[in-house]
């Protein structure tokens, strides 16, 4: 838990040093993305509305939603639920001040294809980071059949990332070149 506590705390003061370069790195991110084969077989994805610190999702949900099916998680107690993104009208200010949809809960999770999950730092071997509340980790193993891919900055990119039995390893992580 220490290691996770320190790599958070180097990992945010990373940020701050390259804060000016992200909203560029999230259209060049979000682009490589698109060129992906998973995202671009892909009907049912599975998104985050990006907070001001990860990569930008905000124009990327609007212009895919159009394309595809775009789910967005909802906080719910101590769990996601997951929810049909049906356009910038439709969301409502969640937990965390997190952008969320409203509507009836999405269940289908065997449809999902393509998972996209935000961190805080990620490793080459697919291990994840997150903020520490456990979420990812309580619902990523009821969607076992769906590509998942971290996506993230070039500094979030470490060479390890403390794992425990019950995190879900990424298939692969997408940044740029560093």
């Amino acid at each position: 838990m220490e290691r996770k506590k320190e790599l958070r705390k180097l990992v945010a003061s990373l940020k701050s040093q390259h804060q000016a370069l992200s909203t560029h790195q999230s259209v060049e991110i979000l682009a490589a993305l698109e060129a992906h084969p998973a995202f671009r077989a892909a009907n049912t994805v599975l998104l985050y509305h990006s907070l001001k610190d990860e990569v930008d999702t905000h124009d990327f949900i609007r212009k895919w939603s159009r394309a595809k099916r775009i789910l967005l998680p909802v906080v719910v107690g101590n769990d996601l639920e997951l929810r049909v993104y049906n356009g910038p009208e439709g969301l409502i200010s969640g937990a965390y001040d997190i952008k969320e949809p409203t509507g009836a809960p999405f269940c289908d999770y065997n449809s999902i294809d393509l998972i996209l999950v935000p961190g805080v730092a990620f490793d080459r071997n697919g291990n994840r980071l997150g903020r520490g509340k456990g979420y990812y980790d309580r619902l990523l193993p009821n969607i076992p059949s769906a590509y998942k891919a971290g996506i993230c900055f070039p500094y979030q990119l470490v060479e390890e990332v403390p794992s425990e039995p019950f995190d879900v390893r990424m298939d692969e992580v997408i940044t740029l070149q560093g």
